[in-house]
């Protein structure tokens, strides 16, 4: 299977998407300090994934994998803060609870299936 082809990481890739708009449509004062907090949380859950993805032990790519869960977290954080601050529309919020909801649920499915696959060939 491709990384493409993993549900995780193709919804991070769309989160990603969103979050570059929020990022964009910033004013410069906002842009340089939770713009770039909150772009940097998202886009690192893909990278986290990626990287896992690419480790050749069960193990070794689940501590990526939590680490993309952590970024996930760190990005709700920011992006309850755009939200409160009004930085950002509702309707922008709702799609990234959307897909913040969608994620939550499967990063640990995924993990889950990982640490399974590993005990399964000790």
């Amino acid at each position: 299977m491709r990384l493409k082809e993993l549900e995780v990481y193709r919804i991070s890739r769309e989160m990603s998407k969103i979050a570059w708009g929020v990022y964009k449509d910033l004013k410069k004062e906002f842009k340089f300090s939770i713009g770039q907090q909150f772009l940097s949380a998202i886009d690192s859950v893909g990278a986290n994934i990626a990287e896992g993805y690419g480790r050749f032990h069960y193990l070794d790519s689940v501590k990526f994998y939590y680490n993309a869960r952590g970024s996930f977290w760190e990005a709700t954080h920011w992006e309850e803060l755009l939200l409160e601050r009004n930085l950002i529309s509702e309707n922008v919020d709702k799609k990234l609870l959307e897909k913040f909801e969608t994620f939550g649920v499967k990063i640990n499915n995924f993990i889950s299936s990982i640490k399974r696959k590993a005990s399964d060939n000790k």
